[in-house]
């Protein structure tokens, strides 16, 4: 259908922020929504947060499969976190449907974790494998993460989409294998740049102790403005 205005993305159902104060007047859990194409690395990223954030923060996870549970028994196996803090969401459908058009299974689950698991600070929600697409409603998540990694190519920063220029942070995962898939590390930081301006950008590679600590960090200052906000 022709359109005679400027739209960027089609017409979608949106929900307002969710409330951040809970129904006993505490102020809820920081959610943050994870997305990005399948493989990059995403719930690999999850455990990493998990593991570094465990000991300090009280966190749950929402994992999102299309029809199957793949990505929270992968949690439950590494045993990041206690099997009643991780939850999983079959959308069905394609994951945006779950974590942008119609986000009550999704929204559901989070609620539930805050009651029988609560109280939480933070609240994980990892969409299925998408494409750069991917965006996370308001009413769902207060901040997202966007994943891409270095074997996807390193022109991917450059070929934009919703994910890589709108995310809160943007993770460029598996930096170590960048000598040997050809990707130019200095390139994708160039173009990111050009795409996000001064939104933040990390580069990371499980392969190491510390490679999630640019997430952490950039969590723990979120958690502290959030923190901050009224109770």
């Amino acid at each position: 259908m022709h359109r005679d205005h400027d739209e960027a993305f089609p017409e979608r159902r949106t929900y307002s922020a969710a409330d951040p104060v809970r129904r006993d007047g505490r102020r809820r859990a920081l959610r943050i929504g994870l997305g990005g194409p399948v493989g990059t690395g995403k719930t690999a990223t999850v455990a990493a947060l998990c593991r570094a954030l465990r000991d300090e923060l009280s966190i749950a996870v929402v994992t999102n499969d299309i029809y199957t549970r793949e990505d929270a028994e992968f949690l439950l196996r590494e045993a990041v976190l206690p099997a009643e803090r991780i939850a999983a969401v079959e959308t069905g459908a394609c994951p945006h449907t779950a974590i942008r058009d119609d986000i009550s299974a999704n929204l559901g689950a989070v609620e539930d974790l805050e009651e029988t698991a609560g109280p939480l600070d933070l609240v994980l929600v990892e969409s299925g494998g998408d494409n750069l697409t991917a965006t996370f409603s308001k009413g769902l998540v207060d901040a997202q993460i966007f994943v891409i990694d270095v074997a996807g190519g390193d022109d991917i920063p450059r070929k934009g989409g919703p994910g890589v220029t709108t995310a809160d942070l943007l993770v460029i995962n598996k930096t170590d294998l960048a000598p040997y898939v050809g990707s130019d590390l200095e390139a994708m930081a160039r173009d990111a740049k050009a795409q996000r301006g001064h939104l933040p950008v990390a580069f990371t590679s499980l392969t190491t102790d510390d490679g999630i600590k640019p997430v952490t960090d950039w969590i723990r200052e979120r958690l502290t403005d959030w923190s901050a906000g009224p109770a």
